[in-house]
């Protein structure tokens, strides 16, 4: 569900999503009938999305099931890592993603930390309309049912995002790579600085006006990296300090911007193809050079996705699948391929990208981690900054 906040039927608020939640629950009594059913819950820095998210953990307990909630806001790949590490049932993450301030949203995730696919969806929303009343919501029951996730899972997270990292020689001679990085006043603002310092950079410059957690979003029209103006002033810090990447997460954390300096020593945004093009082929390339790729790996991309991951995938003899919009699809193919094949990494036009296969959404933590490790590497074996390389890579592959 996704809408602006307000009275109504057809807006975000507590009968709605109580509504949903209520639905959810009837559906996960069906579907797990005699298990003692568990469930994770995340939320963004969005106005009222505590207040949305502490109102799903009453209605599942009050149903009778063991609730995860996160102490405060968390990024949405954290909460499918969640459900995967909890051995959950389900979850729901309470976000609107980079939508304006007037918005918020509900997500559910399915026991494989993806969002649900079919049939779930049509079956969940066919629960949800059977809700008709205020009454047939539970609520005010069990709240011992309750369990506080807080930074100890934090650690838990991290430690499995740092097993991504495939130079850490390189980092150790560029830690001190001037990385500027803004949260856009959401939920990246502790974890993405976390994870850059776990796998070696020292020198992190926040972009001080937006790690202010505020769902009013007061520095930008829309909180979303894939637009110049609202990577403004990260940029614009970035030319004061002579940064040599910008890093920008949106109010949930799932979603990269990147900003990189051209030979003019301007700075040049980066769309969603040619941040999943550069960390798939930094992937791809360490994968090859650890002498690790052995034909049974993969990667995977959206049909409205450059077809340059194709060709990268090509020359390293990788499958890449092609798979519909969303990430949920990619989600699918990984569950599809449990057991059978590696996953390596893929993304989507949309400024998402997820790299390993212990979160089941995209993850702009770990991408974030990946581009700045990528950075390090490419200066360390080739001498170039990533966006000379960027550049290697069109002239290899087309």
């Amino acid at each position: 569900l996704r809408g602006i906040m307000g009275v109504g039927t057809k807006r975000m608020n507590v009968y709605t999503v109580g509504a949903a939640t209520q639905g959810l629950s009837n559906y996960l009594k069906k579907n797990f009938a005699g298990e003692q059913i568990r469930v994770a819950i995340g939320h963004d820095s969005r106005n009222n999305s505590r207040m949305f998210a502490e109102h799903v953990a009453d209605i599942f307990a009050s149903n009778g099931f063991t609730v995860f909630l996160f102490d405060t806001l968390r990024p949405t790949p954290e909460l499918s890592f969640a459900i995967r590490e909890l051995k959950c049932h389900s979850g729901v993450v309470v976000t609107a993603s980079h939508n304006p301030k007037e918005y918020n949203g509900y997500k559910a995730y399915w026991t494989d930390g993806a969002q649900v696919t079919e049939p779930h969806d049509k079956n969940i929303i066919a629960e949800v309309e059977k809700i008709t009343d205020v009454d047939m919501i539970l609520t005010g029951k069990n709240p011992e049912n309750i369990t506080i996730l807080d930074e100890k899972f934090d650690e838990i997270y991290l430690n499995k995002v740092h097993e991504l990292s495939l130079s850490p020689e390189s980092v150790k001679k560029h830690r001190d790579m001037k990385i500027v990085y803004s949260p856009m006043h959401g939920a990246g603002v502790r974890l993405v600085p976390a994870s850059l310092r776990k796998f070696g950079f020292t020198n992190i410059i926040m972009v001080k006006e937006q790690a202010v957690i505020d769902g009013n979003f007061p520095t930008v029209e829309s909180p979303n990296p894939e637009e110049r103006k609202t990577m403004s002033m990260a940029i614009d810090l970035a030319a004061r300090e002579g940064a040599d990447l910008v890093l920008a997460t949106d109010p949930d954390s799932d979603r990269i911007g990147v900003a990189l300096r051209n030979k003019k020593g301007e700075y040049v945004l980066l769309n969603g193809n040619q941040t999943l093009v550069l960390l798939m082929s930094y992937q791809l390339t360490r994968w090859a050079e650890r002498g690790e790729l052995d034909g049974n790996q993969y990667v995977v991309k959206t049909i409205v996705t450059s077809q340059m991951a194709n060709a990268v995938a090509d020359y390293f003899k990788v499958k890449c699948y092609d798979c519909l919009t969303g990430f949920k699809y990619i989600a699918k193919i990984i569950r599809e391929n449990e057991g059978k094949a590696k996953y390596i990494g893929g993304g989507e036009e949309s400024f998402g990208y997820l790299a390993g296969d212990y979160v089941r959404d995209k993850d702009a933590v770990s991408a974030c981690s990946l581009a700045a490790e990528a950075a390090a590497w490419a200066m360390d074996t080739m001498g170039l900054t990533l966006y000379e390389w960027l550049q290697e890579l069109y002239v290899k592959y087309g």
